[in-house]
């Protein structure tokens, strides 16, 4: 699916509704972390750290006017340099979605955080995506990934999960009058139907557990030597 498709659907009653949603989220989660550097991956034409402390932030990605050009599954970017990095629905249309996340592993530094949206599967949203007429269109075309599986991937990688929620709750309908109705479901949904949310959030930071060297004792066992109290030997005259 091609960027323009995802375009014209973000700036449909549907789309907007998401990017709300999505901004919400994002500026509540990003301003209490810290660090030099943060990069967005995806939704490239929605500014999802502007609520962000961290100095030195920018877009990166294949679409014309972003600070770098990158594919996410080769970032330009040298290992342990990144401290916050969004992926906003890229896992879902990638062909490669575990080499996303190696990456993202790989150039984050150690106790740097990654924060994942995704279309949760076990939703009203993943209910429409079923349909067969609706898997000609974004974003019906990804493949919706689930918050279970995606937090294995995670931990396999040394992430911990450290906070996340979900939002969508409205059934994913492009009339606008509609989408209005259902409005309070948005409302009730964290506290009736908690997983069932139309797209997930998930944040993570990344692990280094701390090697230690088990060296040979020769300094103790010298150190034990150098303890010991030379033992009085009685030495026998001859004239004795």
């Amino acid at each position: 699916m091609s960027s323009l498709d995802e375009r014209e659907w973000l700036g449909t009653p549907l789309g907007q509704y998401l990017v709300q949603r999505e901004q919400i989220y994002h500026d509540q989660a990003v301003a209490d972390i810290f660090g030099y550097n943060a990069v967005q991956l995806g939704l490239l034409e929605h500014d999802l750290l502007r609520a962000s402390r961290i100095p030195f932030r920018f877009r990166a990605g294949q679409e014309k006017g972003v600070a770098v050009r990158a594919e996410a599954t080769q970032l330009p970017f040298a290992s342990q340099t990144i401290d916050l990095l969004l992926l906003p629905h890229m896992l879902e249309f990638s062909a490669h979605p575990h080499q996303i996340l190696r990456e993202a592993e790989r150039v984050l530094m150690p106790e740097g955080q990654i924060i994942i949206s995704g279309y949760n599967p076990f939703s009203l949203w993943g209910l429409w995506r079923s349909l067969p007429y609706n898997r000609r269109a974004y974003p019906w075309t990804g493949r919706f990934i689930g918050l279970s599986r995606l937090k294995d991937w995670l931990a396999l990688l040394g992430f911990e999960v450290v906070g996340g929620r979900m939002c969508c709750y409205a059934p994913p309908l492009q009339n606008e009058n509609w989408l209005r109705k259902f409005a309070f479901m948005e409302a009730a949904g964290d506290r009736w139907w908690a997983l069932a949310g139309g797209v997930y959030f998930i944040q993570a930071r990344k692990r280094v557990h701390s090697m230690r060297l088990i060296l040979p004792g020769w300094n103790e066992a010298k150190a034990a030597r150098k303890g010991l109290a030379p033992a009085a030997q009685k030495t026998l005259s001859p004239f004795q």
